[in-house]
């Protein structure tokens, strides 16, 4: 078979034929593979940089992808082999089927954000209608989707932060209330969080950035003197694009009253994980196919996988190969 294949750690991917991936017991099914994403992930895994790093190689790449099974059901997976091939392995009970009137490529593009937005918001920021929800970083993919999705669960108040002046634009079209620039500088940033926040405080940060502007936000969130009550706040993070360390003092935990959760594979119970399968990613399926989910997706082949897995995506969108 064809498929997107690695020899050694760091490499780009390189379309090649491979082995056809066989069944290993009764637990798993073949699935010819339609579509499947290039996400931030699976070039950090392929970099070797990443804890979940492809361990045996040669490796095709591709966590998760859309197909057809030999019943002739149309489903989304998990692959237990790549998912970048004609053909993958997945398990058996563990899909998703993606529903008639849906595009196969945007049924590829949208599970990887759904899982690092409605999760976040949900599983682990366990949000509730009429809240105030900051997206730190809204400006990449799985952030203009988690807009949607914030507003979508019943937020009442909705802020993004980014870089992006286009896509930090695009936010406010897509259901965001107000935007700030993280190219402001930190201390206009603080106050115009404050403000934000006495106005209308914030009961959830879903964060895709760390590093710097989180400080940021922490800084903006803690208690302004010792006569008042903080505002219980949760910050759940999702991701860290500017950086995984930050500077955070015992004092200003103790100033404030926020909480702060990972959402993530090790993060989510099997209980969380199996709402994802049967309950959330279904939803937001046919929120999709109904045309009430916007993305924008680029496409492209594998046989051109070598000049695509290099080329510079604008972070709003998603890059799916067609199989």
């Amino acid at each position: 078979m064809k498929a997107a294949v690695i020899n050694k750690l760091g490499e780009t991917p390189k379309y090649k034929n491979f082995p056809a991936p066989e069944i290993q017991n009764d637990n798993q099914i073949l699935m010819e593979v339609k579509m499947a994403a290039v996400k931030n992930l699976d070039k950090i895994r392929a970099s070797g940089e990443h804890y979940a790093r492809h361990k045996e190689l040669p490796a095709v790449v591709g966590m998760d992808g859309v197909g057809i099974l030999e019943n002739g059901k149309r489903v989304y997976a998990q692959g237990i082999t790549g998912m970048l091939a004609e053909k993958a392995i997945i398990h058996k009970n563990k899909y998703v089927e993606i529903p008639d009137h849906l595009d196969l490529q945007i049924a590829a593009a949208l599970p990887n954000a759904v899982l690092g937005s409605a999760m976040a918001l949900k599983a682990r920021g366990k949000i509730k209608k009429g809240q105030t929800v900051l997206i730190n970083g809204a400006t990449g993919f799985t952030g203009l989707i988690a807009v949607q999705i914030a507003k979508y669960y019943g937020a009442k108040t909705i802020i993004t932060t980014g870089r992006n002046s286009k896509n930090l634009k695009k936010t406010k079209d897509l259901g965001a209330d107000k935007s700030l620039s993280l190219k402001e500088n930190e201390s206009t940033l603080i106050e115009a969080i404050r403000n934000i926040h006495r106005e209308n405080p914030i009961d959830l940060v879903i964060d895709y950035l760390w590093g710097k502007p989180i400080e940021t936000i922490i800084s903006a969130l803690k208690g302004e003197d010792l006569k008042s009550f903080s505002h219980q706040t949760k910050i759940v993070t999702v991701g860290s694009m500017s950086g995984e360390n930050i500077n955070l003092s015992s004092g200003l935990l103790r100033s404030s009253a926020i909480q702060i959760l990972g959402s993530g594979f090790g993060s989510l119970s099997e209980d969380n994980l199996d709402e994802y399968n049967n309950e959330i990613l279904p939803e937001m399926f046919q929120l999709a196919a109904d045309g009430d989910l916007e993305m924008e997706i680029v496409r492209g082949q594998l046989e051109n996988i070598e000049n695509l897995w290099k080329q510079n995506i604008d972070s709003g969108k998603r890059l799916i190969i067609s199989i």
